[in-house]
């Protein structure tokens, strides 16, 4: 029987991984991989499957040794991760298969950036033609790319297989009731890769893949991964009444959240249906209290005729949790037509929205964002996937400086080192919802332990006073919210974390940019020079790798993934600028060989010695990875002295050949 491996690369740190606040819990990941765990269903009985999850379990030098094949889905951010897969699973000689919305998207990205290769593309939503591309590839006539002819009917998606994985490791579970979304915002890619008719799956189908994760022994958070559950209004209020009564009869073991747009307050029985059927959160796009920019981004479902868009978001929001729902919000920082964004911290702060995912704009590819950016002349690099790394893809409204600065802003003022802020919206959330059935998670070993480390972990930092003040205020006033407010609690510890490790290494990008700037004043003095003095750039060039590497390794290891793309970046332009100031100070130096002697040729070579001497010392500084691609800049930088002889002296046999790189 042949063996597939299902791998899922690792994703970075985020505020949406919620990594550090799982830690309270025992558990590795907020989620396990849907897509992947679909995949699963869909191979025939003849095959041995095993998932690796990287965000849970390493991938092993054993567990390539025992594939015949391997499998992948990702999203833009676990790219790095991806590559790193790719060429592992090629020096295992293990045929490599990438799908999901990464590869559908950024197929060219792959092939242009990845070292490795990918033996088989699937594009798109893969039910209608996976059976092809196996049978293909057992007869070892597959084809490189599979793209989806038309979209599927998910009524015919086989269930996930989660007895592959460890449930244990996760805090939530996930399932998907339905694909596509009726909106079209400008920014987002959904409806590009699942279209805007929302196709959904049956009662049936929910119920048995409820009663599955019921029968493997889950209980707990259930996230319905839709990226608008409401999308097709009748079929979410047909499946509703039936997750209700399936939840009663087991005494309610799931507590649910989703994702929805703003329009959902204006369905009332809809409202009603999600909280008595057991969710308790709903995640919404919000994006901007700000109409101008809402329109401009087509999101004009979050405004109204009647109010203006800031107040009608603060009513809906004031509406869903008034059912006892948690609303969560995403902020896209950057959009055209935001001017400032006080009103964005003010908004978020009046709404009580605990969790606010605050993103920088990115422009993702074949989105309307970024088709009209491209007519614009405005799009600079592929997105990294990731909104809180503080890079921009494309040139913004407002000077990008203060863009990046005010996204600092935001985010260090919603997360403040104390969480004041954080504290006062939890509590002004948990005033206007009120307590039900469902809206509070059951009580555990996990959640006992989880309070034990937040009072060891919290109490005694610089949130220890506005904890302390949340937590006893929360008690005074609705004791039985008292464990939503430990794990809101236990959020924040994770969300300031992440936003204070992210503001690290954008003071490390801005540390970097400093130091360039006066490494290109300095090392151009020592050009004008005469060779001794470039001697004099040794004892300098040390002391900024010192610098640079302190700086480096003061950044949480997490998030050096993040730094070390600048780090390379530098390094790359110091030994860039370096070459050059050398290269100036060889024209200097050989200016003053005028005459054909032995002698002359000979100094000309000593100098031409410790010049490679110096260069080889240079480029002894840099990281690992990047010596490895600066042979070419050090060939031309030879060739380049080569001809400079050459047109001085005429061709002379000047031994060049001797004179090697360490």
């Amino acid at each position: 029987m042949p063996n597939a491996l299902l791998v899922y690369p690792e994703f970075p740190p985020s505020y949406w991984g919620f990594k550090y606040a799982l830690d309270f819990l025992g558990k590795k990941s907020s989620m396990p991989p849907l897509g992947l765990l679909t995949i699963a269903g869909m191979f025939p009985d003849n095959y041995n499957l095993k998932v690796v999850d990287m965000n849970v379990e390493e991938l092993t030098d054993t567990d390539l040794a025992w594939a015949d094949v391997a499998l992948t889905s990702t999203m833009i951010v676990q790219k790095t991760s991806l590559y790193d897969v790719v060429e592992r699973c090629n020096r295992a000689n293990v045929p490599i298969i990438a799908g999901g919305p990464h590869p559908t998207s950024y197929y060219d990205n792959i092939k242009e950036e990845c070292d490795g290769t990918v033996n088989h593309f699937l594009f798109g939503e893969v039910e209608e033609i996976f059976e092809d591309f196996l049978t293909d590839f057992e007869s070892g006539s597959a084809d490189e790319v599979y793209k989806e002819k038309r979209k599927p009917d998910i009524t015919k998606t086989p269930p996930p297989r989660y007895d592959l994985i460890n449930l244990s490791a996760y805090g939530s579970m996930a399932l998907q009731f339905s694909r596509g979304c009726p909106f079209n915002c400008e920014f987002c890619d959904i409806t590009k890769l699942f279209g805007r008719v929302p196709r959904t799956k049956s009662n049936d189908q929910m119920l048995s893949e409820f009663e599955m994760l019921y029968k493997l022994g889950w209980k707990g958070a259930l996230f319905v991964v839709d990226d608008n559950f409401i999308g097709n209004k009748r079929d979410a209020m047909r499946l509703l009444p039936a997750v209700k009564t399936w939840q009663e009869e087991r005494g309610f073991p799931y507590t649910l959240y989703t994702e929805a747009s703003v329009n959902l307050v204006e369905i009332p029985e809809m409202l009603d249906a999600m909280s008595t059927a057991g969710f308790n959160m709903v995640f919404l796009g919000i994006e901007s209290p700000n109409e101008e920019a809402l329109i401009t981004t087509s999101k004009g479902q979050n405004t109204s005729k009647e109010e203006e868009a800031g107040s009608y978001l603060l009513n809906a929001i004031r509406k869903i949790q008034h059912k006892g729902m948690e609303v969560t919000g995403g902020f896209i920082i950057g959009l055209d037509g935001d001017t400032e964004f006080d009103s964005h911290i003010d908004f978020i702060q009046e709404a009580g929205i605990p969790m606010a995912m605050a993103g920088l704009l990115t422009a993702l590819k074949e989105t309307d964002l970024w088709h009209r950016l491209k007519i614009e002349n405005r799009l600079l690099d592929a997105s990294s996937g990731n909104n809180t790394d503080m890079t921009l893809n494309f040139v913004p409204e407002m000077p990008r400086d203060k863009l990046i600065g005010e996204y600092r802003r935001v985010i260090s003022t919603l997360y403040d080192p104390t969480l004041k802020n954080y504290f006062e919206r939890c509590y002004r959330m948990l005033k206007h919802m009120p307590y039900t059935a469902h809206n509070v998670r059951s009580i555990g070993i996990a959640e006992v332990r989880a309070f034990m480390l937040s009072m060891k972990r919290q109490m005694f930092s610089k949130q220890g006073f506005q904890y302390m003040k949340f937590l006893t205020k929360v008690l005074r006033f609705d004791r039985r919210m008292f464990p939503e407010a430990v794990r809101l609690a236990v959020m924040g510890y994770h969300l300031e974390k992440i936003t204070r490790h992210t503001v690290a290494v954008e003071d490390f990008r801005a540390f970097l940019n400093a130091e360039m700037e006066s490494f290109r004043e300095k090392i151009g003095q020592f050009a004008v020079k005469n060779d001794d003095s470039m001697h004099e750039i040794e004892e300098y060039v040390q002391s900024l790798s010192k610098r640079v590497k302190s700086e480096y390794e003061s950044i949480h290891k997490d998030f050096r993934y993040a730094a070390y793309n600048a780090l390379t970046d530098f390094q790359k332009s110091f030994f860039d600028a370096y070459l050059e100031a050398e290269f100036a100070a060889f024209k200097n130096a050989v200016a003053a060989f005028t005459k054909l002697q032995n002698e002359i040729f000979a100094e000309l070579q000593a100098y031409l010695r410790t010049l490679y001497e110096r260069v080889s010392s240079q480029q002894a500084q840099l990281h690992a990875d990047l010596k490895q691609n600066i042979q070419d800049t050090l060939d031309v930088f030879q060739e380049s002295i080569k001809r400079h002889i050459e047109q001085l002296f005429g061709s002379l046999p000047i031994p060049l050949e001797e004179l090697q790189y360490n």
